[in-house]
């Protein structure tokens, strides 16, 4: 909703302040990375960024940038059909920072990367959040997420169940973790398994 590929059943979905449609150069305000399966898989890392660039109004010289800041600047000529599921959320996250956004979207983040690429994911989003950018993160791997967040906003059936900072909200609803603090919220409890008697 925030980037109009879906319709809001009511209000409106504002960065801010403007709808993304309006944004006059949404490329250097938001960088969103959604899916991190839309590559030409003949392409190198370097030419899809290239191509993003172009697109967008972007400097090509912001390409070797953002695949040094992404740890990809060794495998910018490989074709990107042979990159692992890690390296296509860094090249994803690359091409979501070209224009240098104020604010930044991401899906998902961590689906799919080992422990090394779960850290230094976490210590970039943090890094990008400390330079002032918002950085706004969807997620279900909430044990992560607890280590990364500063506000959460949790949304229940399509309605929001609650937001604000992560320790405000586990001291307001007496839990501990965000887990808790999720089912609490949502109750959507995990139902305990039947016991069953032999016959």
């Amino acid at each position: 909703m925030l980037l109009g590929l879906a319709r809001p059943d009511g209000g409106t979905a504002t960065i801010n302040g403007v709808r993304y449609r309006d944004l006059p150069h949404p490329a250097r305000t938001v960088g969103a990375a959604l899916e991190a399966d839309c590559f030409h898989p003949r392409r190198s890392a370097v030419e899809h960024l290239r191509i993003v660039a172009t697109a967008a109004g972007i400097p090509r010289s912001r390409v070797a940038q953002v695949l040094g800041l992404t740890g990809l600047a060794e495998a910018r000529h490989r074709r990107v059909g042979g990159f692992s599921v890690g390296m296509r959320q860094r090249l994803t996250l690359a091409a979501a920072l070209l224009g240098d956004p104020s604010v930044l979207i991401m899906d998902e983040p961590l689906n799919g990367l080992d422990p090394d690429g779960i850290r230094w994911m976490r210590d970039l989003l943090r890094q990008l959040a400390d330079e002032g950018r918002t950085v706004l993160v969807s997620g279900h791997l909430l044990a992560e997420a607890a280590q990364t967040v500063d506000d959460v906003v949790v949304i229940n059936s399509g309605r929001l169940a609650a937001q604000g900072p992560v320790a405000e909200l586990n001291l307001s609803r007496h839990t501990d973790n965000l887990e808790s603090l999720f089912f609490d919220l949502t109750s959507n409890r995990i139902p305990k398994t039947p016991e069953v008697s032999p016959s």
